[in-house]
């Protein structure tokens, strides 16, 4: 069934993206446009609700920071939370990161029946995947990306629930955290008073250009306005003037900060050794990947060096079966290749391996801020030095609440 759906989901993009031809592709689009439309007044409806506080909102008293983008994946989030959670920790803040667990395992049906049937008890409480000192969960129940961020930072409280508001309340009670760090945020309107940290993607910043279900757009380019701080993500030296001007139609104050995704090393799956960059120079490896962007996944080890000899792209968040890691490892090997290579998101999704035929890493990266250095350690700074009060995010004094 899951690959079905699979299949079903990348020939939607295709259409979506326009890769596919034909009168029945045409027709579907067709459709799309007329459901974007509809989509576009729902978003703008639902945004005008809560700013006129119709909708609930709540404050938590604490320190909020929402990392997100206006695009459906592909910008490098998650490293970008991890930054920022590495950095609120270092200036001496309890940080607890909240995920809704995109494609995590649903809680058993016992408990959503009790949660329908019963809406005036407590729900069930979030799931904890890291309690700040131990990994709790494995990634098919806590979701890939919080399981992958609670892998890295050892000292941060990892929650998943779809109701952030009673999370990030669990986590000031139970573990006394004084942060709040939400992953994928900036749709997520309950929670007011906080700092906005929008992601653009410099290779596609508005997608397609049409709002979903047509394009990969989750609200109009208009709602930009909210951000306080503007992530560039993917930067590789070009101008970004064209684009930092089209971005200032729609947002005057935030401040700019360029990025790009920087390869550390390289860990196998089964031995967990290090491996430094250079062993991929002239090494014939195949790439697998099921991620938003598998094109710049693959870029980037050619970049390193590797020959790809083969590659295979699944769906994005597709969880890996042991035959296809096999059926990989056979097609590979028959290239005479040396080794696979995968990205650190995948890997959480593969099945648990104890020996193979053929050595698998994965290439371990960190965001690395190319211009705005001061920008982002003046905004850490700041908010590590508060205590619930008004928080200056940037130099041209835009301020907002911090709980």
């Amino acid at each position: 069934m899951s690959k079905t759906l699979e299949r079903l989901e990348e020939f939607a993009i295709d259409v979506i993206l326009e890769r596919r031809y034909g009168k029945r592709a045409a027709l579907l689009r067709a459709l799309l446009n007329v459901l974007s439309r509809v989509y576009r007044q729902i978003v703008t409806l639902r945004l005008w609700l809560y700013e006129k506080r119709i909708a609930p909102v709540h404050a938590l008293g604490c320190l909020v920071v929402s990392v997100g983008n206006l695009t459906v994946g592909g910008t490098g989030k998650t490293p970008v939370v991890e930054k920022f959670a590495r950095a609120l920790t270092k200036g001496g803040r309890r940080v607890a990161i909240l995920s809704r667990g995109y494609k995590s395992s649903p809680r058993p049906l016992s408990e959503r029946l009790s949660a329908w049937f019963r809406p005036w008890e407590e729900g069930a409480p979030p799931r904890v995947v890291s309690d700040g000192s131990s990994l709790l969960l494995n990634s098919q129940t806590a979701g890939d990306e919080p399981y992958m961020l609670a892998s890295n930072l050892k000292d941060v409280v990892v929650l998943v629930d779809k109701d952030r508001a009673k999370s990030g309340l669990y986590a000031i009670k139970k573990f006394g955290c004084d942060t709040l760090l939400l992953d994928d945020g900036f749709q997520y309107l309950r929670l007011k008073e906080r700092l906005d940290v929008l992601l653009v993607d410099r290779e596609t910043p508005f997608g397609n250009r049409y709002l979903l279900p047509r394009g990969t757009l989750r609200e109009p380019p208009s709602h930009l306005k909210r951000a306080n701080i503007i992530f560039i993500t993917k930067c590789d030296g070009s101008d970004l003037q064209p684009l930092k001007d089209e971005l200032r139609l729609y947002n005057r104050h935030a401040e700019f900060i360029e990025c790009a995704h920087s390869a550390l090393h390289l860990e196998d799956l089964t031995t967990h050794e290090i491996k430094p960059l250079d062993f991929l120079k002239n090494l014939r490896i195949g790439a697998i990947s099921g991620i938003a962007r598998p094109e710049s996944f693959e870029q980037g080890l050619s970049k390193l060096g590797a020959e790809i000899i083969y590659s295979r792209q699944y769906a994005d968040h597709h969880r890996f079966s042991r035959a296809e890691i096999d059926y990989m490892i056979q097609r590979t090997k028959a290239r005479d290749a040396r080794a696979i290579i995968t990205t650190e998101k995948d890997a959480v999704r593969f099945p648990r391996l104890e020996k193979c035929d053929l050595p698998i890493y994965f290439l371990r990266v960190e965001i690395k801020i190319i211009s705005g250095h001061e920008t982002f350690d003046e905004c850490v700074a700041r908010l590590c030095h508060t205590q619930h009060a008004v928080v200056g995010t940037v130099k041209n004094g835009t301020a907002m609440r911090a709980g």
